[in-house]
Formats: structure tokens, C-alpha cells, sequence
């Protein structure tokens, strides 16, 4: 059978390329799970650190819970993360 017997298939080609707003879309998506993830070890560790009063049975805790992260964080977090991938492209 000769290849010209079926007809040729469209190829699709895919852009990997990003544009800026994808890849801050992803670096806020990636500092988001960074900053959750650090919380919830922290969390843990705490809860760890948590020991049962002998007399009363309530839980002394001599560590503060870490605080949730709010936004400020993420974004925060977020602009680090951009700043090191622009480092490549810009000189200082």
C-alpha cells in the first residue's frame, strides 16, 4: 500500500509558549500552594507540640498556632517567585 492511498491528517502543533499573564497565573497558583503547604507543616507541628494537662485535661500549649496566610502572603510570596524567574532576563 502506497501512502497516497489516505488522505494526510492535519497536524497540530502545539505553542508551549506563555504569555506574561499565564506565567503569573501559574507563579500565584505556585506561591499559593507553597504558602498553604508551609502552613499546614507548621500546623502539624504544632498540634504535635500540644500536650494534655494532667489535673484539668485541657491542652497546654506553650507554642503559638501559626497564623493563617491571607493574600498579603501569597502575593508576596508570589513576587519573590516572579523576581527570580525575571532575574534571567534582566541585569542589574
Amino acid at each position: 500500500m502506497s501512502d497516497n492511498m489516505f488522505p494526510k491528517l492535519p497536524e497540530f502543533k502545539i505553542n508551549q509558549s506563555k504569555n506574561g499573564y499565564e506565567i503569573r497565573t501559574d507563579i500565584l497558583g505556585m506561591a499559593k500552594d507553597l504558602v498553604e503547604k508551609e502552613y499546614s507543616m507548621k500546623f502539624a507541628g504544632w498540634e504535635m507540640s500540644a500536650k494534655k494537662d494532667p489535673v484539668t485535661g485541657e491542652l497546654v500549649n506553650t507554642v503559638a498556632a501559626p497564623e493563617f496566610p491571607g493574600l498579603q502572603q501569597i502575593l508576596e510570596t508570589a513576587e519573590k517567585m516572579y523576581g527570580f524567574v525575571n532575574q534571567g532576563t534582566t541585569k542589574k
